[in-house]
């Protein structure tokens, strides 16, 4: 996608389209109101006969206006003005995207009503505007034999207004946002593809493969004699009762200053879990293929750090295997050494999220790393927590913990930060081995933190429970590509590239 900016002169614009907002009283919003002054007043005489209503989600193309160089305007609905804000204007450009995404139309100028700088400064207005025309026009990678329907023909959008002392900061967004679009979209194909194809092996492919494209990008995969060597029991139990072997991967990009200490991410990849010997229930099984939603986020926020040169090392490890049922397959009750040289008593095999992540914590040590980040669709807790809305974040940091929420307000990819308090770890206790890997049905979001918490002595480090954001089930199934605008937001910002 092609991306220009435009301060002023929109009914002059030589593109194929523009967008313009109506608010639902009705009323033509500012930027609409020129048009339809060089139009003669045609976009207010549509509205005022009750040909277009202006409710959020709604739009009406008008062909042949006269009088602007585009000689078509796309009406898109803004909703309420009183509560109008950046949420709103997200989605009224997500909707615009798509109805233009519906035409032929190849070139379009969005002319929607911006919120207060205050609310949307220069910067995150052209990322947003980049990562929501990237998360709009991606198409899901489905596997079906039959003819697929043409790719939207839009390849050029001027995004606006913009005063020109803001030109530059805007650029910038625009460019980190296209970078955090394709971010989102390998984490997407990654967890959108079955789990026959998409394996541990299959991610350590598709690691290698960021390896060989972008220079500031080292990868190492560690095999099962390797993760053997690195005394990883935690990791290596959950993987015991599947065919497919595991594999660690760690992805280095060399960004900033030699010798500065790295943002360290982790993700969780189980490639399909089934719940092991505590097998789950039959119904939406399926939807287990994207329990590696947090290993996909590792690669795609190595992605965006390689695409945008970021001056910051980042370091993305994964831990991935299937969690299977078999006769090799840990059982409830077994006890484990993990790589810290805890023993841990599995009392639910379903709840292995957390043993391949600590023994990943674990590893993130030996960078001596400025901060660390787990990203894992870790509980079903959190689900019943915070639903698809928040994803749940907690940690030993306070002031990590804030800036990724901040993070997740600038993208509208919000997170809700839970408590963590040494009273969650009294539900681990064992009576035979250091700790159990559950706590009971209370809490378990936040005891499953508590599980990670306890080997992360000493590292800033910050855990988020994307299981109710990263894919959504039903008639619209697929994986949302979250919380890969939080993560790119929050390491453009640690890098200090994302400033107005």
């Amino acid at each position: 996608m092609q991306f220009d900016l435009w301060s002023k002169g929109l009914a002059r614009l030589e593109v194929e389209c523009v967008a313009a907002g109506v608010f639902d009283e009705p009323k033509l919003a500012p930027e609409a109101r020129t048009l339809d002054s060089a139009a003669g007043g045609r976009l207010a005489a549509l509205v005022k006969r009750g040909d277009f209503s202006g409710r959020a989600g709604e739009t009406l193309l008008v062909t042949d206006v006269h009088g602007i160089a585009a000689g078509r305007v796309l009406l898109v609905g803004l909703g309420p003005q009183k509560s109008y804000g950046q949420r709103a204007w997200r989605r009224a450009c997500a909707n615009a995207i798509a109805a233009l995404a519906r035409t032929r139309i190849a070139s379009a100028a969005l002319g929607l009503e911006r919120p207060a700088a205050s609310e949307l400064g220069d910067y995150d207005f052209g990322r947003a505007t980049a990562q929501i025309a990237g998360g709009t026009l991606y198409r899901i990678n489905d596997l079906k034999t039959g003819k697929k329907p043409p790719a939207p023909r839009l390849r050029r959008l001027v995004v606006g207004p913009v005063r020109p002392a803001g030109e530059a900061a805007a650029r910038r967004g625009l460019d980190h946002g296209d970078a955090a679009a394709l971010a989102m979209s390998v984490q997407r194909d990654l967890a959108n593809l079955p789990a026959n194809v998409c394996t541990p092996s299959y991610l350590a492919e598709r690691a290698r493969a960021i390896g060989r494209k972008y220079a500031s990008v080292r990868v190492q995969v560690l095999d099962e004699s390797a993760i053997k060597r690195q005394k990883m029991g935690c990791f290596l139990a959950v993987t015991r009762g599947s065919a497919e072997p595991p594999r660690f991967i760690v992805l280095d990009h060399r960004g900033g200053k030699a010798g500065s200490a790295p943002i360290v991410l982790v993700g969780k990849g189980i490639t399909f879990d089934t719940g092991g010997i505590s097998i789950k229930p039959a119904a939406a099984m399926d939807e287990m293929k994207f329990d590696m939603s947090g290993a996909a986020a590792v690669l795609a926020a190595i992605t965006f750090a390689a695409e945008v040169r970021l001056p910051l090392r980042v370091i993305g490890l994964v831990a991935a295997c299937e969690n299977m049922p078999g006769g090799r397959a840990v059982k409830p009750g077994d006890i484990v050494t993990s790589a810290a040289g805890k023993t841990v008593e599995i009392l639910n095999t379903d709840a292995e999220g957390r043993l391949i992540l600590c023994d990943a914590l674990e590893y993130s040590r030996r960078f001596a790393p400025a901060a660390v980040i787990d990203m894992a669709t870790l509980t079903g807790a959190c689900v019943i927590a915070l639903g698809a809305h928040f994803s749940g974040v907690m940690g030993n940091d306070d002031a990590l913990v804030r800036e990724l929420v901040e993070a997740g307000e600038r993208t509208d990819d919000r997170a809700w930060q839970l408590p963590l308090t040494e009273d969650y770890a009294e539900q681990l206790k064992s009576n035979f081995a250091d700790f159990a890997n559950i706590g009971g049905r209370e809490g378990g979001a936040i005891t499953a933190a508590a599980f990670l918490a306890k080997f992360t002595e000493g590292l800033r480090w910050a855990h988020l429970d994307i299981a109710g954001t990263a894919y959504q089930g039903g008639a619209q199934k697929g994986s949302t590509g979250r919380p890969t605008p939080l993560i790119t937001d929050f390491l453009a910002h640690r890098a200090g590239i994302r400033a107005e």
